[in-house]
């Protein structure tokens, strides 16, 4: 880290700020601070509840803000007219530490970031019949190398102490709070976008935590068509049950409708009873949606469908950024046909990332063995410890002289979701009886990128088809890791059992109890472990390393988000 006094650059964190692009950016006529690419022309404004752009800035909690901050790094790459607004998040969604036993200990720091510009924007917006102030901050596009990012926030002194926690917590398990949170990222996003005069041809939900934004839309426009023909919807979830609602009168009370009364709020969104879907209303308001694979498309026409006067919902497959994600050297002596460089940078990649779990865990893990890593957000329907429920079967696995393995987690559960927290302390606590078993924590960006170039097997196992897409196996395969996984979300779409990953092979899971699926993918899970991965990684080394480079080389082009920013404005904002 240096500082230079007199010059327009300060290098810090691996970036650089132009102080002169701090002062002089106009916000009351905005324009993208760069030259536009005229397939690109099409003004959008693009919000998220989360962003994961870059490591220091912790405005995010997993998929959901993988997929956005790769969306904005590869607006930025093909330049288009796109601008992200969300939130900044004072205590971001937590920091995760450890109790004395090492078990999981939750906590709430204060973020600061000095890359942040103060836009000097503030204005007020009505949340249960008060006025909360709302100042903006602003992401030069330069500082990470992404589309430009506007951030709300309610942390001002003009504020009472309840309006300023709106934007305290990612997620507040507060009901009220996280109302006011959707009301802060909708109302108060397309009021930011108004004061920006930015005007854009399109509003896209990222989710449909910012649904509100078209209420704000209808009270501006005067009727539902003009609101219609803005809007654009992206669904994450693949379940009903999983789609936000909350109920009508609490939403109402809260001015989420933007004083719409009541009557013409149930006949705008065809809400007739008192829980108020969001995903619904989004996909009733929503000239066009889609969903983040092809699988995930099926699924959402299948569950709205019995739904009268939604959208069409057509698929764009998530992706991230390979320019990000990738190690340019694996791919570099892959491209060289240069094997030997090739295994020295596999091996020194996991040799590094290692350290860290050595300095967490204290378990210093060889670079030679293979290395099977289950890392994302903790989710029942994810089954982090799937593996580890045939006991004797775990127990000979990671036991075994002749094919010897090490097994690593990662991920953050949310913060109140005791059973995915209780998976996470069971974990920790069984690693404690094994040497070549470690559990991480603080899995946000860096840890991610580190955890994946650790990875040879890089293990996801979701019930199908609760997985919309699940992007983690993308940037695993980026870093010379090979997916072993269900057949869910974008699974569908890449591997090919045997020749650029291991696939459980799907059954007839429609007709199965939810007891008998985990046992039949515990089972297949363990015979392709067994048969087929171990013994080829240690008795056919070039067989396993042709696996690796296939995964690479398909993941590249298909799974760049650059692919998927393009098909945003081919599909859904044509």
């Amino acid at each position: 880290m240096y500082f230079l006094h007199n010059s327009i650059a300060i290098y810090q964190f691996g970036f650089i700020l132009h102080p002169n692009k701090r002062t002089n950016m106009n916000f009351s006529q905005y324009e993208v601070p760069y030259p536009v690419n005229p397939d690109f022309s099409k003004r959008v404004a693009y919000f998220s509840m989360e962003f994961a752009v870059q490591q220091p800035l912790k405005i995010y909690s997993g998929g959901l803000g993988f997929l956005s901050g790769s969306h904005l790094r590869s607006a930025y790459e093909l330049r288009q007219n796109l601008i992200g607004i969300g939130i900044l998040w004072k205590y971001g969604y937590y920091d995760q530490a450890r109790n004395p036993d090492q078990t999981l200990q939750v906590q709430w720091n204060e973020k600061i970031y000095n890359f942040l510009q103060d836009t000097g924007i503030r204005f007020q917006i009505n949340i249960h019949d008060h006025p909360v102030w709302v100042k903006v901050f602003y992401l030069n596009p330069e500082t990470f190398k992404s589309a430009p990012l506007f951030l709300l926030s309610t942390d001002l002194p003009e504020n009472d102490f309840v309006s300023q926690t709106i934007c305290h917590k990612l997620y507040d398990a507060n009901v009220a709070t996280k109302v006011a949170q959707f009301i802060l990222l909708g109302v108060g996003g397309a009021r930011l976008v108004d004061e920006l005069n930015f005007s854009p041809e399109l509003y896209h939900l990222n989710e449909a935590h910012a649904i509100s934004s078209a209420f704000y839309l209808y009270r501006k426009f005067g009727n539902a068509e003009d609101v219609k023909k803005r809007m654009v919807f992206t669904t994450h979830t693949p379940e009903e049950a999983g789609n936000e609602k909350h109920d009508i009168f609490l939403c109402e009370k809260m001015g989420y409708f933007c004083g719409t009364p009541m009557e013409d709020v149930r006949k705008l969104t065809g809400i007739t009873d008192d829980q108020f879907n969001h995903s619904l209303a989004a996909l009733r308001f929503a000239r066009l949606a889609n969903g983040v694979s092809q699988l995930h498309g099926e699924v959402s026409r299948k569950m709205w469908g019995k739904y009268e006067g939604i959208c069409e919902i057509k698929s764009i497959t998530n992706a991230q950024n390979w320019q990000f994600w990738a190690d340019k050297q694996l791919y570099h002596f892959i491209d060289d046909h240069n094997i030997d460089a090739f295994i020295d940078r596999k091996r020194y990649l996991k040799k590094r990332a290692f350290e860290i779990v050595a300095d967490q865990t204290g378990k210093v893990m060889n670079p030679d063995v293979l290395t099977i890593v289950w890392a994302r957000r903790f989710a029942g329907y994810k089954r982090a410890e799937l593996i580890t429920r045939d006991e004797e079967r775990f127990r000979a696995l990671v036991t075994n002289p002749q094919y010897p393995v090490q097994i690593i987690w990662a991920g953050k559960p949310y913060p109140v979701d005791y059973p995915a927290i209780s998976d996470f302390n069971y974990l920790v606590n069984l690693s404690k009886g094994y040497d070549n078993v470690a559990v991480c924590t603080g899995y946000e960006l860096a840890l991610s990128k580190r955890l994946k170039q650790a990875s040879d097997i890089w293990l996801n196992n979701p019930r199908v088809p609760r997985e919309a897409s699940g992007t983690s196996g993308m940037t695993a395969a980026m870093n010379g890791s090979v997916n072993f996984s269900t057949n869910d979300g974008w699974i569908c779409e890449f591997i090919n059992h045997g020749n650029n990953g291991f696939l459980i092979p799907p059954a007839d899971y429609e007709n199965m109890s939810v007891h008998e699926q985990d046992q039949y993918d515990l089972d297949k899970m363990y015979d392709i472990l067994e048969n087929q991965i171990l013994p080829m990684y240690y008795d056919n080394p070039h067989v396993w390393r042709q696996i690796v480079k296939n995964g690479m080389r398909d993941v590249r082009w298909q799974f760049d988000s650059n692919r998927m920013a393009k098909e945003y404005y081919d599909i859904l904002y044509k």
